[in-house]
Formats: C-alpha cells, sequence, structure tokens
C-alpha cells in the first residue's frame, strides 16, 4: 500500500457529512475525521466554508479532513431550536460581511441588521449593507430606505442599493466584492442569489420566490457555499436566516458594539450602566439631542433585553 498523500486547501460547501476542497490537483470531495467532532463540542460545525484544511488522500480519489488550520476570523450565531447554546460558525476567513435585506416582499427589517452588525463587530469584520429589489421602490418606500441608507453611512457602514431584476447597484456590488472573501447574509427572500446570479451569469444558483400567504422567503440555498469570483477574491451564498442570534455577548458589553455609542460610554454617571433607565445616561442624553437616532437606540434596548433573557434561559 503507498503511503498517503496529504494536500491543503480552502472548504467551498459544507453539506454536513461531506465537504467540496479547492485544492492544486483541483475539488475533491472529503470527510471529517471523527477525532474533529468529538473534540469540538462548542460549535455545530467544526468545519465551516471558507476553513483551510489539509486532507488526506484515499486511494478512492476522495480526502480525510486530517487538520484544521487557525481561522483568522469569522462570522458566528447563535445556533437556533434546541442548540441555542452553542455557537453556529456561517464562514470563516473572511474579510467582508455583508448583511442583505429586501426594502420590500420580504419586509425590510432593520432589527436583523443590527443584530449582523454587532456580531461583526464582534468578529472585528468589516461589513456592509445590501438593500436588494429597488425596483419595488415606490416614492413612500424610496424615501425611507433613503433615510435608513444615510443613517447607517453616517455611522460608517458600507451601504449598496441594488436590484438583479433591472441591474441597479450591479457594477457597483461587483467593484465591492473585488479581490476580498466575501460573505453575504440574509433573511430567506431578500435576493441573496439572484444578485451572485447576475454578478457571475455562470454560477446557477438555484433561487426562490415569496410566499404570498406569509410574506416571508421561501428557502433555496440550504447549505453554505463558497463562490470563486471572475473578477478575484470568493464570496459566499449562505441559507436564510429566520432570524440573527448574537452569541456569547454579556448584555454589559453591547453598548460597545454600536459604533455611534463609543463616544459617550466614558459620560455616564455610573460606570455600570446599561444605558436602558440610569439618570444622567450620556447615550440616553445623546439620543434625546440627536446624535443617536431613536430607531437605533431602541433596536440596541430590543437586544439588550434578549441577551438578558437569554442568560437567565440558559443559567449563564
Amino acid at each position: 500500500m503507498s503511503k498517503a498523500t496529504h494536500i491543503s486547501g480552502v472548504v467551498l460547501k459544507s453539506t454536513g457529512s461531506w465537504y467540496k476542497v479547492s485544492t492544486t490537483e483541483g475539488m475533491i470531495s472529503a470527510r471529517i475525521r471523527g477525532k474533529f467532532r468529538l473534540k469540538d463540542k462548542e460549535t455545530t460545525n467544526p468545519v465551516a466554508v471558507g476553513d483551510r484544511v489539509t486532507l488526506r488522500l484515499e486511494a478512492d480519489g476522495s480526502g480525510t479532513i486530517a487538520d484544521i488550520h487557525p481561522r483568522w476570523s469569522k462570522l458566528s450565531r447563535r445556533a437556533a431550536g434546541r442548540r441555542a447554546t452553542i455557537e453556529h460558525v456561517i464562514v470563516a476567513n473572511v474579510d467582508m460581511a455583508w448583511c442583505v435585506q429586501s426594502v420590500v416582499f420580504p419586509k425590510f427589517n432593520p432589527g436583523f441588521i443590527d443584530r449582523f452588525l454587532v456580531m461583526a463587530e464582534i468578529n472585528e469584520l468589516s461589513a456592509g449593507i445590501i438593500l436588494n429589489k429597488t425596483d419595488l421602490l415606490d416614492e413612500a418606500l424610496a424615501t425611507e430606505m433613503a433615510w435608513w441608507k444615510q443613517t447607517y453611512e453616517d455611522i460608517g457602514y458600507s451601504v449598496l442599493m441594488t436590484s438583479s431584476a433591472n441591474g441597479n447597484g450591479i457594477t457597483a456590488l461587483k467593484a465591492a466584492l473585488s479581490g476580498k472573501i466575501n460573505v453575504m447574509s440574509g433573511p430567506s427572500g431578500v435576493g441573496k442569489s439572484s444578485l451572485l446570479n447576475v454578478l457571475e451569469p455562470n454560477m446557477g444558483i438555484k433561487t426562490g420566490e415569496v410566499s404570498d400567504y406569509t410574506g416571508k422567503g421561501k428557502h433555496t440555498t440550504t447549505h453554505a457555499e463558497l463562490w470563486p469570483l471572475s473578477d478575484g477574491g470568493y464570496v459566499a451564498d449562505t441559507p436564510g436566516l429566520r432570524e440573527f442570534g448574537i452569541w456569547d455577548l454579556a448584555p454589559e458589553d453591547l453598548s460597545g458594539f454600536f459604533l455611534e455609542f463609543r463616544p459617550f460610554l466614558d459620560d455616564c454617571r455610573y460606570p455600570n450602566c446599561t444605558h436602558d433607565h440610569e439618570p444622567s445616561c450620556a447615550i440616553i442624553q445623546a439620543v434625546n439631542e440627536g446624535s443617536i437616532t431613536p430607531e437605533r437606540y431602541n433596536s440596541y434596548r430590543n437586544i439588550l433585553q434578549t441577551l438578558k433573557q437569554g442568560l437567565k434561559d440558559t443559567g449563564r
């Protein structure tokens, strides 16, 4: 029997039991060694899309993941369902995280955006927002979306307005993704896969429609996948998320991950101020003076209550 050969590569797709790994020898289907699953009890997935791995090549041409290289970044969220006390890594080793929302159908959800941005800040990831389906804007909705765009840009985030139907913003999106490892995440039905198909027609990603009954998207992307871009770089298409649960954050630390809060955090009367109800709170004063929008402050309070409830429910 010949000596096993090892080769390194990047995980482009994960389906649970098999991984598609891009290597210098081409694409290889690989399984993971059981020891990694036994060792990693704190995440749902010991290997994520974007991970750098070393494969042991098997006689049948498949591979076995023998080593997982250290990650330099990741985007993760709280796992869904019964596993809500552990971490789910969406994609590893990314440069830029994009939150995709549709302007309508399904309804624009700033609360989802704010949770996404908090997780990006926790993981020290550059983040941006894609407001898709701009072809569906009427005058009133266009005014509302322009306000949200300006609000997030004033905080410091890139905001792109796009439409896969009429091509609006596609050139700017292509330039923003070029040369980076990107992840696009958002609820089902917001048009992530359609945008990618316009950017790279050869991808042929399956797309779906929004339910007329619920107004929510139908799941079409079932597993995260990293796609190469013709201008260089990669973009990860991810399954639609009904929520974006924040992972492993103490309530008292939340305010530091709202960028516009940071200039005021040292000015509160009480050093342990939660910025929720305390007197002489610099954050509340900044809201009253217009330096922080009421919408973002209310989002902060909603997340704060969720984190407090999560700590109580999980016994942490």
